[in-house]
Parts: C-alpha cells; sequence; structure tokens
C-alpha cells in the first residue's frame, strides 16, 4: 500500500492587514474629533489669617462682608455695618446690582487712597455650589469696555469664606 505523504515544508499564509489599517486610518481622527475634553477651573481662595501677636497697632474693621442667605444678599463694610441688600429677582441672585454696588465701593476706596483686593463671603450651610461659585465670580471682578474691547477689571479677586452668622433663630 502506497502512502502519499504531505510536503514537510508547508507554506505560512501571509496576513493582509491592509484594510484594517485603512479603517484604523479613518477611525482614530473621528474618534479624537469627537471626544469631549474637560477643563477643570481652580478657583483660588485665601482662608482668614490668624491673629498675629507681632502686631502693636490695633486693627481696624475695614474688611468687606458679603453674606449669601436663601432670600437675599447682604454687604457689609466695614464688617457688620450694613452697606446694602440685595433681594432676588425673578427667582435669582441679583448679581448685577451686586457687581454695580461693588463697583462704586472700589471707587470710593481708590478716592481715598486705599487698595483694598480682598473680601469676604459668608454663606449658610444651605447654600448651593453654583450660588456660591457665581457669587464668586461676581466679586471677582466685572466686565467693562477699554478702547474697543471687552476686558475684565478687577474688583475684588482676593476671596476668603466663611460661615453666615445664624439670623433669628434660623441657620
Amino acid at each position: 500500500m502506497a502512502r502519499f505523504r504531505k510536503s514537510a515544508a508547508k507554506e505560512e499564509a501571509e496576513l493582509n492587514i491592509t484594510s484594517f489599517m485603512n479603517l484604523m486610518i479613518v477611525l482614530v481622527p473621528v474618534l479624537l474629533l469627537n471626544m469631549v475634553f474637560t477643563h477643570t477651573a481652580v478657583l483660588e481662595i485665601k482662608l482668614p489669617a490668624g491673629a498675629d501677636s507681632s502686631m502693636d497697632e490695633p486693627l481696624e474693621n475695614k474688611q468687606i462682608e458679603l453674606i449669601i442667605r436663601k432670600e437675599h444678599l447682604t454687604l457689609n463694610f466695614p464688617a457688620g455695618v450694613g452697606l446694602a441688600q440685595f433681594p432676588k429677582v425673578d427667582g435669582q441672585h441679583d448679581y448685577k446690582s451686586l457687581n454695580e454696588m461693588l463697583q462704586k465701593l472700589k471707587q470710593t476706596l481708590v478716592n481715598q487712597g486705599e487698595e483694598k483686593k480682598d473680601i469676604l463671603i459668608l454663606s449658610e450651610e444651605t447654600t448651593d455650589y453654583q450660588t456660591l461659585v457665581s457669587t464668586m465670580d461676581a466679586v471677582r471682578s466685572y466686565q467693562t469696555v477699554l478702547v474697543t474691547d471687552v476686558v475684565d477689571a478687577e474688583l475684588f479677586p482676593e476671596i476668603s469664606l466663611g460661615d453666615a452668622p445664624v439670623q433669628g433663630g434660623q441657620p
């Protein structure tokens, strides 16, 4: 009986990846163009400074305070002395009026020769994050026209945060 043997040398199949490479050349740019790149914004705040025992002269109460309440915003200058109150307009805090009042206050301070850049924002425990960030944006700067461009002018960029005082037995 005769046996036929297959040849010992087998031919290896050639791998054709041309179509796969063409797919990747198209797919990679399309996926990269459709990606959502996240933008993380960092808000810089300063913590209130502790008592400094090296100061010999008494500190004057020249702190600007903004108290965020559920129903209104209260601006105090100097701290504890009410300067203005901004009730909600259409269910939203009135950041436009707040910003205008801060512009007037900044101008008054500049006219008196004081360079003040800090403000203390006091919020209730129930204040939501978006309200806090919107308030910080309103006190940090305002938009103005310079020559032919709209630029952000500085108001009070050095922001400190704290807890609002209890109002009438309610937090």
